[in-house]
């Protein structure tokens, strides 16, 4: 068989693969917003169905004969063109897939299913016992996926690097002493300063239909499309591409605190310009798919916090919130509510913390992870070893387990290895904004001016359409001149806090 005729049908297969994974991310969509909770059997029966069916095509005998008739030819000889890209990531996810049994795919997707409602239903009642078998479940599958793909180190290896490739247990741990180390005398000044926001702004009572109104506009205002996407409710925010032109936001409301919707959805609308940027002309192949969970969240957090809690998005903003809530916030100054939105606080949410505090929160979790993967925590025991987080790392104790270890959604999905990728996506946003930055002279003045263009443009040509080309950290560097590095962060963070606090 000639190359030119194997690398077609590899595309070919891979395209519609992804017309199935894109069946699959629909139903899923659906049992997260709409799907009637009596439904929930029958949709794991058919979750675990197509994961049978992707399983099967992943791995198929037939990509590894196409893999090798490829593979060393001049196809590939420029390893940055699109053919190369294409058969190493195929190549990585077939080997990847060809040790995992279909029945653990199978069993797996069932599971998730049905245990992400019985989440939503344990966090409702704050009934941690109600979860604790489904969580005990999934970490005895994850334990399976990780023995099944193999690992040098730790089997949480094999779990992270499906998220993030290339990353390892040892190497993020590394990461989060050398960020906490930074994190917690900063924190300990911010909170200890004699200047303080008032954050009553924030709890004044707004509608839910004023806030959809607000997030709405601000989503399309920074260049969210919303004839190729929409915006639903759901327990917990989340983003989801469906196939080319449907990308999927959801986020949560609360009358009393007028961030958690906002910046639930700017975060979510960061997932969504991503997904919304990838290059259509290689749609169902890794030339246009996103490269990593690190590289995704970079994007999230770039738009919830580079820029959605910078003074001169509110210089933007704050003209249209007074239109939306009017009279709510009419005697609000773009000052102070930019300072309110940027209060730093202890809290045990995740979710509600403030871009000082947050990657504490993620390093408790990629705690725990690591130690129910290799076995150092018994499920049984997750609830205090949680606790025991919050006072080690934050100097706190969660008062309920709906306000503790039910709060995320991740393990019910089966999502366990995702969490430090928020932190790697808050050390990429901080380099990727100081590129763009010098790339593109006053950011402040155009985001001011509310033209969000020309920096989503940036993105696009540094990040978006670049697909699978590089490795994570190579694809930073290529955008940034710089590898990895924690850095710029921790400085920006400094700098806009002395400066906000008067340290």
């Amino acid at each position: 068989m000639l190359p030119d005729a194997a690398y077609a049908e590899l595309i070919g297969r891979s395209r519609e693969d992804a017309l199935v994974a894109a069946c699959a991310s629909l139903l899923e969509w659906d049992q997260e917003t709409y799907m009637p909770p009596g439904a929930v059997d029958a949709r794991g029966d058919q979750l675990a169905f197509l994961a049978g069916q992707l399983h099967d095509r992943a791995s198929a005998p037939r990509i590894g004969e196409l893999l090798a008739v490829l593979e060393g030819s001049s196809l590939l000889a420029d390893a940055e063109s699109a053919s190369a890209v294409n058969v190493r990531e195929i190549r990585r996810g077939y080997e990847r897939q060809s040790r995992i049994p279909r029945a653990l795919a199978e069993d797996l997707a069932r599971t998730t299913a049905r245990a992400q409602q019985e989440w939503a239903g344990a966090r409702a009642d704050n009934d941690f016992a109600r979860f604790r078998p489904w969580l005990a479940r999934i970490v005895a599958l994850k334990r399976d996926e990780a023995a099944c793909v193999g690992f040098v180190d730790s089997p949480y290896d094999a779990l992270l690097d499906d998220y993030e490739p290339g990353a390892r247990a040892a190497d993020v741990a590394r990461l989060y002493d050398a960020i906490r180390a930074e994190l917690v005398p900063l924190i300990d000044a911010i909170i200890g300063a004699s200047r303080q926001p008032s954050v009553e702004v924030l709890h004044r009572g707004y509608a839910i239909d004023r806030q959809q109104a607000f997030a709405r506009s601000m989503a399309e205002a920074v260049g969210f499309d919303f004839a190729q996407g929409r915006l639903d409710l759901s327990v917990h925010p989340f983003c989801t591409r469906i196939g080319p032109g449907d990308v999927r936001l959801t986020t949560r409301y609360r009358e009393d605190d007028l961030e958690e919707g906002l910046f639930g959805v700017l975060h979510e609308v960061g997932h969504g310009l991503y997904e919304q940027g990838l290059d259509p002309a290689h749609d169902g192949t890794p030339m246009g798919e996103a490269v990593s969970l690190g590289v995704h969240e970079s994007q999230s957090r770039f738009w919830e916090n580079r820029i959605g809690r910078s003074r001169a998005f509110w210089g933007f903003a704050t003209g249209h919130a007074r239109v939306v809530f009017a009279p709510l916030l009419d005697d609000v100054s773009p000052d102070a509510f930019h300072f309110a939105i940027n209060h730093v606080a202890r809290t045990p949410i995740r979710v509600r913390a403030d871009e000082v505090t947050y990657n504490l929160h993620t390093l408790i979790r990629f705690e725990l992870e690591v130690a129910l993967i290799t076995g150092a925590l018994d499920v049984a025991d997750v609830p205090e070893a949680w606790n025991d987080g919050y006072r080690r790392h934050l100097g706190l104790t969660p008062a309920t387990d709906r306000d503790g270890c039910l709060q995320d959604s991740h393990w019910s999905a089966g999502l366990i290895g995702y969490f430090p990728t928020y932190t790697l996506g808050d050390v990429y946003s901080a380099q990727l904004l100081d590129a763009a930055g010098r790339d593109l002279g006053d950011l402040d003045a155009q985001i001011a001016a509310g033209e969000f263009a020309p920096l989503l443009d940036w993105l696009r040509g540094h990040v978006h359409r670049q697909g699978q080309r590089y490795t994570p950290a190579a694809l930073v560097e290529h955008a940034t001149g710089s590898p990895p590095d924690h850095g710029p962060l921790i400085a920006g963070l400094r700098r806009k806090y002395t400066a906000l606090y008067d340290l």
